[in-house]
């Protein structure tokens, strides 16, 4: 097991850095989700405690979790200095809930509530999050996993719930660095940590017996960091990506890399003997480490179950390809990119004023896109074929709110259905829909610094 001490700690953070809201409190029958100021014991006993920004004291947040078609009830309470939203990462829902402020809604001022109410068509894995300001909120702790429960059980031992973060940690004070916003987050990779977490805990360890079959649900919520994991001493398959199941499990026989945003649901086994420990491991530039640890302490059977089945699918309607409308999405900018001039409130200006504004990216030579005209007006039901071109030098994970696509192949057939896909720099891929769900959609780079200066636009589905 890795352990830390502040020396290691300070070695660790060099190797790490090379990713309509009411007023008042009136009765409700919604359970209240407070924003909040904690001290959280993030970093190992022998530092003091991080103030975060937590949901109900914590970060994460409480796991909300929900059966198949059930309804989520929250009353947000915002006890910060600025204003928040909670966006409900995921989930196909009705635009009002989506949580974008000053797109889908208001800013709920502080001291201020908004009553989330909605169902959940989907079963899978989701999580919540803040979203206004979110490359600060999101990257002090403001989120947390919402689970959607099959109707059926699996035929698991059990499951965990693994939410993964990066933090940038000040190792002399064991706070949050305060430069949010900082240009060379905003124009480069985006804001990478130097302290790692399994749901809010360093070197997360857990016990686990041979044989034990699990359901892992891994969320990444850092705000920049892909993180590359692997298997060991555990027999994995995945089920699920990003909250919809694949339609047969895949053998996990290589590295997985979770993007921002992205989820991954696994099917495990422990194959670890007694008094062994298995791990979730994280590839590092030169070596991997453990992220999660499982030592198994007893036997759980004297012999393995078959290969799991796939999980029940969720009704989708299936895009056609034939009939897609095409569109088309330029991401330039950033360091070392090409960008030498873009719009900015419908006027053409030069590098040197748009950097001077704040934004270092632009999609399709814009870099305000979701105050200004949406990247396309699609009627409800229409079929869409968006191809995207990431001409910058890093890469980004690309998230579409309210829709699940497909990305498509080279060769034209649909892979499983996302609602985040990575594009390494310079790479173009192709993503297929069906606009079916009406309102003002989002559409954004999450890693987060790159949102908040130029990566951001809309769709609207009428």
């Amino acid at each position: 097991m890795i352990t830390l001490n502040r020396r290691q700690f300070l070695a660790t953070s060099a190797a790490f850095s090379g990713l309509s809201a009411s007023t008042g409190f009136a009765g409700t029958p919604f359970a209240t989700l407070t924003a909040q100021q904690s001290d959280v014991q993030l970093l190992p006993g022998n530092y003091g405690k991080t103030s975060l920004w937590c949901f109900d004291g914590g970060s994460p947040g409480p796991e909300i979790r929900v059966a198949q078609g059930g309804r989520v009830q929250r009353r947000l309470v915002n006890r910060f200095s600025q204003g928040t939203s909670t966006h409900w990462h995921g989930i196909r829902i009705d635009n009002a809930m989506d949580g974008v402020s000053g797109l889908t809604q208001d800013v709920v001022q502080p001291e201020e509530t908004f009553d989330y109410d909605f169902t959940v068509p989907d079963a899978g894995t989701y999580w919540y999050h803040a979203h206004n300001r979110s490359f600060e909120q999101v990257g002090r702790g403001l989120y947390g996993a919402l689970i959607v429960e099959e109707a059926e059980p699996l035929d698991i031992d059990r499951e965990e719930v693994l939410i993964l973060d990066d933090w940038l940690i000040d190792p002399e004070t064991a706070q949050i660095k305060d430069d949010f916003g900082a240009p060379h987050d905003l124009s480069h990779a985006g804001r990478i940590g130097n302290l790692l977490t399994t749901n809010g805990t360093f070197n997360l360890g857990l016990s686990a017996r041979k044989n034990e079959r699990l359901r892992l649900r891994l969320i990444n919520a850092a705000n920049a960091r892909n993180f590359q994991l692997g298997l060991e001493g555990l027999d994995g398959w995945a089920v699920a990506l990003d909250g919809m199941p694949l339609a047969a499990p895949i053998k996990v026989t290589e590295p997985m890399i979770l993007a921002p945003a992205q989820r991954i649901d696994l099917i495990v086994d422990v194959v670890a003997d007694v008094g062994e420990t298995a791990h979730i491991l994280q590839f590092g530039r030169e070596e991997a480490f453990s992220q999660v640890t499982f030592e198994v302490v007893e036997w759980g059977s004297k012999n393995r179950r078959d290969a799991p089945l796939a999980l029940p699918p969720n009704d989708y309607r299936m895009v056609d390809l034939s009939e897609a409308t095409m569109l088309s999405l330029s991401m330039e900018g950033g360091a070392m990119g090409r960008m030498r001039s873009a719009s900015l409130g419908g006027e053409l200006k030069p590098i040197g004023e748009i950097v001077e504004a704040g934004y270092f990216w632009s999609f399709n030579g814009k870099v305000d896109g979701i105050n200004g005209d949406p990247l396309a007006r699609l009627d409800r039901g229409q079929n869409v074929r968006l191809k995207i071109v990431n001409d910058t030098a890093f890469p980004h994970a690309m998230h579409l709110h309210g829709i699940h696509f497909h990305e498509v192949a080279e060769n034209g057939t649909l892979g499983p259905l996302r609602d985040t896909t990575l594009l390494e720099r310079g790479q173009t891929r192709e993503i297929a829909f069906v606009a079916d769900n009406p309102g003002q959609w989002l559409l954004h780079c999450h890693m987060l610094s790159h949102a908040a200066s130029g990566m951001m636009t809309k769709i609207v589905v009428g």
